[in-house]
């Protein structure tokens, strides 16, 4: 399982960041998908999943209605489009799948 995420960066609060997750070693269509984060200093923290064939999104209570998860079955990717970002949003961000992690891209909220 190979998990390789891009698209951090820092943003100002408000701004937007897409993430991407390009999956190999396993079946990703067959496969559900999920982001978590993990901030300086804290534990972990599940943010988003979707179901193998995209039907189904789930979203944690603090990036509802500013996330939005989606995949590309067809090229084995994953990504998270993130808007109205805010500095609590600054974090690691992790694409999960099959007990495996990626190596997580940084995302940080500042002015």
């Amino acid at each position: 399982v190979q998990l390789v995420e891009s698209g951090g960066g820092m943003v100002q609060p408000g701004g937007s960041l897409r993430l991407s997750c390009a999956a190999s070693g396993f079946a990703f269509s067959n496969s559900d998908m999920s982001w978590v984060r993990q901030a300086p200093g804290k534990g972990p923290e599940w943010v988003s999943a979707i179901n193998a064939d995209g039907s189904s999104t789930y979203y944690s209570d603090s990036v509802k209605g500013r996330f939005t998860i989606s995949r590309d079955n067809a090229k084995s990717t994953l990504y998270l489009q993130m808007n109205n970002l805010k500095p609590e949003d600054t974090a690691a961000y992790y694409c999960t799948a099959a007990g495996s992690w990626g190596q997580g891209t940084q995302v940080t909220v500042s002015s």
